[in-house]
């Protein structure tokens, strides 16, 4: 999908917010991925946006309301906030509502929610939600709930069906599960995209310079975790002299080789030259080559690493 021209805001509370961002038409909902799924849902909402001139908006939640109550459990998330803002905004979204998620939002009643933040704190047109949205202290309202009070509250309401791909209902946590067994093409059929894991490039221990394959180092705390592996990737340095487009190949994982124990992604961009620590990357896993291994010396190491740069190179070519 090309990119539409806008400049999108960003709003966190919805007690405090300027004249001009009020009224949008929204779609709400954790937007996790921002799968295809959603992409129908934003559809929506832009439609209902045109008919009445308003601004497209996006309402979700920081943090996540799963992290929020459940802060120790493992991490899931397929992007961060700053992803998920990116992404939206290439779809054409106008007002990021995304509200503060914390205790007194989380205590607000089903029809509190409708009240103070729908209609007297943003002001909303039009609402659009999955027939499977849940909303309000213990998730206790559903969507025919809150298509009711927006009759009684002067806001529109439609109830999006839920997509369905080749593999059944398309959902965050189908694509998880697809990435966790190694398949980011299934992942990337049901995203509608390759799935990206983006940040910052940090300093290393530079053993991959030593070996001949300087790698970028990104972090992936707080997001779900892939298959661990060597994948076939697609490279977008964001930032800095060297921004553009590269292939290459990574490893995501703890370095059994070296006896790491954070998780991280390592990324080898082909035919590359040049220093972008710092740099802001995004990295699409495309295909998953084979799992991490110990190699019983540097040089069947190295080797290894010569076949998996080949073999992605050959997937790459053949986008």
């Amino acid at each position: 999908m090309g990119r539409y021209p806008c400049a999108m805001r960003i709003i966190r509370d919805y007690t405090y917010v300027d004249k001009s961002d009020r009224g949008a038409s929204v779609a709400i909902g954790n937007f996790d991925g921002v799968h295809i799924g959603h992409l129908s849902v934003i559809d929506i909402a832009r439609r209902e946006a045109a008919k009445s001139g308003a601004p497209l908006g996006i309402m979700t939640f920081e943090p996540h309301p799963r992290e929020y109550f459940a802060p120790k459990a493992p991490p899931f998330r397929l992007m961060g906030s700053e992803a998920r803002a990116h992404r939206l905004e290439k779809l054409g979204v106008e007002r990021l509502y995304e509200l503060n998620f914390n205790a007194a939002l989380s205590v607000l009643s089903p029809r509190e929610f409708a009240q103070n933040v729908i209609t007297r704190g943003l002001g909303l047109t039009h609402v659009v939600i999955g027939e499977d949205f849940c909303f309000g202290k213990g998730r206790a309202g559903n969507a025919d709930d809150l298509k009711r009070y927006g009759q009684e509250m002067g806001f529109g309401v439609t109830i999006a069906k839920l997509v369905k791909g080749n593999s059944g209902e398309v959902s965050s946590t189908a694509i998880r599960r697809a990435l966790s067994d190694g398949r980011p093409r299934e992942a990337a059929a049901m995203l509608g995209h390759w799935h990206r894991i983006e940040g910052l490039v940090l300093g290393g221990e530079q053993r991959g310079r030593e070996l001949g394959f300087p790698t970028a180092n990104m972090s992936i705390a707080g997001l779900h975790r892939p298959k661990f592996g060597v994948y076939a990737v697609l490279v977008d340095v964001l930032t800095g002299p060297y921004a553009g487009h590269y292939h290459g190949a990574a490893s995501l994982g703890v370095r059994p080789m070296f006896n790491g124990d954070e998780p991280n992604l390592e990324t080898f961009l082909f035919d590359f030259t040049g220093d972008i620590y710092g740099a802001d990357l995004s990295i699409a896993l495309v295909e998953y080559l084979r799992p991490e291994e110990t190699f019983d010396s540097l040089e069947a190491f190295i080797a290894q690493m010569q076949a998996d740069c080949s073999r992605a190179r050959q997937i790459l070519e053949a986008l």
